[in-house]
């Protein structure tokens, strides 16, 4: 398969989310979260994530996440103490539903349609934070240009905090028929392709849009990072998965794999 320009890459990735959408809100997760989102203290945060946000400080400051699917973690943030939170995603079908729920919602962030690496000017130099979780890295070409664009939204002095997958899970492959042999080089340099619709959990059996998914290793997201004139004041690997079900196998072993990581880095 013809490997696709990075701008090629990019729209079939959204084409691709916004058709897999429909498949995210016909699940009793979405019912769960439109009966949930009304309360004040809301959150779907797990504890790893809100232990670091705690630490560095949600309380009172402006906060944006980019890829913020359909907004439920940014409804969250209000929940430790965000004055005003505004999620950032290129798909205009999932920010549908970050307004729907929103509208349930006693909180007002707002959502912007946009690619990150087409932010609008008014979002520069605006934020005290950012925030940046699961399933947003591996989405980027270049992870390089990702965090420079990423590091124009913040203040002098502002974080951001990055909640990942552990890139050495890429590895693996769950669904092999040895789930535990490598099957997938560290170094791997082209991208995953998958032509099914993105769903969380199982398999929808339709074509969809291709969808393009960039292997980064870790010392290309601390080099991208410090790059793009961050510094890295925390990192913290972990045992536990923040993935689909599929992934739960590679928890709670003898040899154990590091599964996902906590970094904070702050703008020179």
């Amino acid at each position: 398969m013809e490997m696709p320009t990075k701008e090629q890459a990019i729209a079939s990735n959204r084409d691709a989310w916004n058709d897999s959408a429909r498949h995210h809100k016909d699940s009793p997760e979405w019912q769960r979260l439109l009966n949930t989102v009304a309360r004040a203290d809301f959150t779907c945060l797990d504890d790893t994530l809100t232990a670091v946000l705690s630490e560095v400080g949600v309380d009172g400051k402006d906060v944006v996440q980019l890829g913020c699917n359909n907004g439920r973690e940014s409804l969250s943030l209000f929940a430790l103490g965000a004055r005003q939170v505004v999620g950032v995603d290129q798909s205009a079908a999932f920010l549908d539903q970050a307004r729907e729920l929103t509208s349930r919602s006693p909180h007002e962030p707002a959502f912007i349609e946009a690619d990150i690496h087409r932010l609008p000017l008014e979002l520069q130099s605006r934020f005290d934070l950012a925030l940046i979780t699961i399933g947003v890295l591996n989405w980027m070409p270049d992870i390089g240009e990702f965090f420079r664009h990423v590091a124009q939204t913040l203040k002098p002095g502002g974080a951001l905090v990055v909640y990942e997958t552990h890139p050495f899970l890429e590895m693996f492959d769950p669904e092999g028929a040895d789930p535990f042999a490598l099957a997938s080089s560290y170094f791997r340099n082209e991208p995953f392709v998958q032509t099914e619709p993105i769903v969380y959990e199982g398999k929808v059996e339709e074509q969809a849009a291709p969808s393009y998914w960039f292997v980064h290793t870790l010392g290309a997201i601390f080099n991208g990072a410090l790059a793009a004139g961050l510094n890295i004041r925390h990192f913290k690997e972990y045992p536990h998965s923040n993935r689909e079900e599929l992934y739960d196998r590679y928890q709670q072993r003898e040899a154990q794999l590091p599964m996902c990581f906590t970094l904070v880095a702050v703008k020179r």
